[in-house]
């Protein structure tokens, strides 16, 4: 009898015994605490599957090696150092275990929450130092307070779970989330930020980085923030504005912060991290035994289901080819991405329902893989977990999103198009998009107007009024600020109403150009994403 290889595994940073143990039951396993990337280079053309954390890039030279590679799992929440894209040209499955650490990130946060509000740390610090000054530590109570949680996703909503034992009044901002999940979770929504900061006594971030996060909380939010507030960040750096913070405090304004990240990591000389006023901890929100030994036992899990040809639940990716995927389905894929992209920048309000309606000869087809790449696109900006085609489904739910799929098999004026209307408190909004000649994407109604662009990097779109004059009105700013238009189209629904542009840009829009075009009279709405 010939004896048969078992698959090898090479675990490039440490994780759990227990995962450890879990993989060699199965599999031959070569185990690293740290390896190098030249080792790397050298040995994966070896192995079968590619576990590792943060602290290993596995980017396109990396996988190009991977000769027999099948499966590269992240032993934690995101797949920022992975190129996805390289990987599933290849064929390669990526996945991750985001559930593994969100018990104890939510859990830092109250930790912080309450050492801001005792003055736990300068006050074991000045003990320490042999002095005893009680009056110079005197805190402040949670009960009764207010804290206002911006990002209502996972840890967000398990910070509200344990903030209620607290009797807090919770306050809440998250345009993706309903008003009847936040009921649920005894959240007040809040319709603006500026809402929920002017009455927030504490002030809780949860959101992924993204360039709409990014300084969420600047000078001007400081300004507005009820006196005495205190702010905690157990999320992603870069979403406060560091400095702005520094000046807040020194001023006053501000009583105090907690972060567990930062802009910069390690954040070296920073002043935040000697100020009495300020709880700082190093990136500590994973860092329980409980949480690390969940995410080597989990990636163990979704490692020995890959290679046992078994459901991967953790999958951020669907490796081309797949031979579930129909061939005539398979471009619509990234475009219906792109779609759900467009579809969070432009919808206004928290959203209660998505439809997708298939039109054509893809209706004839099984489409629910559609409706789920529309709704990782949707949420992948929004969501500070990984969204991929297993979850997506299920974080819409957990938002309090209805999400349902119609098909026809006559379409409006194309061979095939998906149509996307989102309803929420701010109304509803519509955009569609197909493919044209030989697979060109093609976005053909946004805003619920007929425009038809192809989608590119740096797009923005405008409603204003339909009269002579508007469309130079645009290119003028973007002409003085040397951004130059690559496409633009315009629709309308009829003559002196109400009209939308959309323009391919070949440069990004800053907040500052955007605010001066949508002051231009006669524009009604202007809106610039990245895709």
């Amino acid at each position: 009898m010939v004896k048969t290889s078992r698959p090898r595994v090479l675990v490039a940073e440490k994780i759990s015994a227990a995962g450890i143990e879990k993989l060699t039951a199965k599999f031959d396993v070569d185990a690293y605490e740290r390896i190098s990337r030249e080792e790397l280079l050298e040995k994966l053309g070896e192995y079968d599957a590619l576990i590792v954390r943060s602290g290993t890039k596995v980017d396109a030279e990396v996988i190009e090696r991977g000769d027999k590679l099948k499966i590269i799992g992240r032993a934690g929440i995101g797949v920022d150092n992975i190129d996805v894209d390289a990987a599933t040209k290849k064929g390669i499955m990526v996945a991750n275990v985001p559930e593994s650490n969100i018990i104890s990130a939510a859990e830092h946060t109250m930790a912080v929450i309450m050492a801001l509000a005792r003055k736990i740390p300068a006050a074991s610090a000045s003990l320490a130092s042999g002095e005893w000054n009680r009056s110079a530590y005197q805190g402040t109570e949670l009960y009764g307070k207010t804290l206002g949680i911006v990002g209502l996703g996972r840890i967000g909503a398990l910070v509200a779970e344990r903030a209620s034992s607290f009797g807090m009044r919770m306050i809440g901002y998250d345009p993706f989330i309903s008003e009847k999940k936040a009921k649920q979770l005894g959240v007040e929504m809040k319709p603006d930020l500026e809402d929920l900061l002017t009455e927030a006594d504490f002030i809780t971030l949860h959101v992924p980085k993204s360039k709409e996060t990014y300084h969420i909380i600047g000078r001007k939010q400081f300004e507005i923030m009820k006196n005495d507030a205190r702010i905690v960040n157990v999320s992603r750096g870069g979403v406060i504005d560091e400095k702005a913070l520094v000046e807040a405090i020194k001023s006053g304004k501000v009583a105090g912060a907690a972060l567990d990240v930062f802009e910069q990591e390690p954040p070296g000389k920073s002043p935040l991290c000697n100020m009495p006023e300020v709880v700082v901890t190093p990136h500590l929100g994973a860092s329980t035994s409980e949480a690390q030994y969940k995410a080597g036992t989990a990636i163990a899990d979704q490692v020995i289901a890959g290679l046992k040809g078994g459901f991967m639940s953790g999958a951020v990716n669907i490796a081309m080819p797949l031979q579930e995927v129909v061939e005539t389905l398979r471009p619509y894929m990234p475009l219906c991405e792109k779609l759900g992209r467009l579809m969070t920048r432009i919808v206004k309000g928290a959203i209660g329902e998505i439809e997708l309606e298939i039109f054509g000869l893809i209706s004839e087809h099984d489409t629910s893989l559609l409706t789920v790449a529309f709704l990782k696109g949707f949420l992948e900006d929004i969501s500070t977990d990984a969204v991929t085609y297993v979850n997506a489904p299920i974080m819409a739910l957990e938002r309090g999103i209805t999400v349902t799929e119609s098909k026809s098999r006559q379409s409006r004026d194309y061979v095939n198009m998906i149509l996307a209307t989102a309803s929420s408190d701010g109304g509803k909004v519509t955009a569609g998009a197909t493919l044209v000649g030989k697979n060109q994407e093609m976005f053909v109604n946004v805003l619920d107007f007929d425009i038809e662009i192809a989608p590119s990097k740096y797009m923005a779109f405008f409603r204003y009024e339909d009269r002579p004059g508007m469309i130079g009105k645009v290119g003028t700013v973007l002409g003085d600020k040397d951004i130059n238009i690559a496409n633009l189209q315009v629709g309308r629904r009829k003559v002196n109403g109400d009209a939308a542009m959309g323009l391919a840009l070949d440069s990004p829009i800053s907040d500052d150009i955007l605010a001066e075009l949508k002051g231009e009279t006669g524009i009604k709405d202007a809106i610039f994403i990245v895709l």
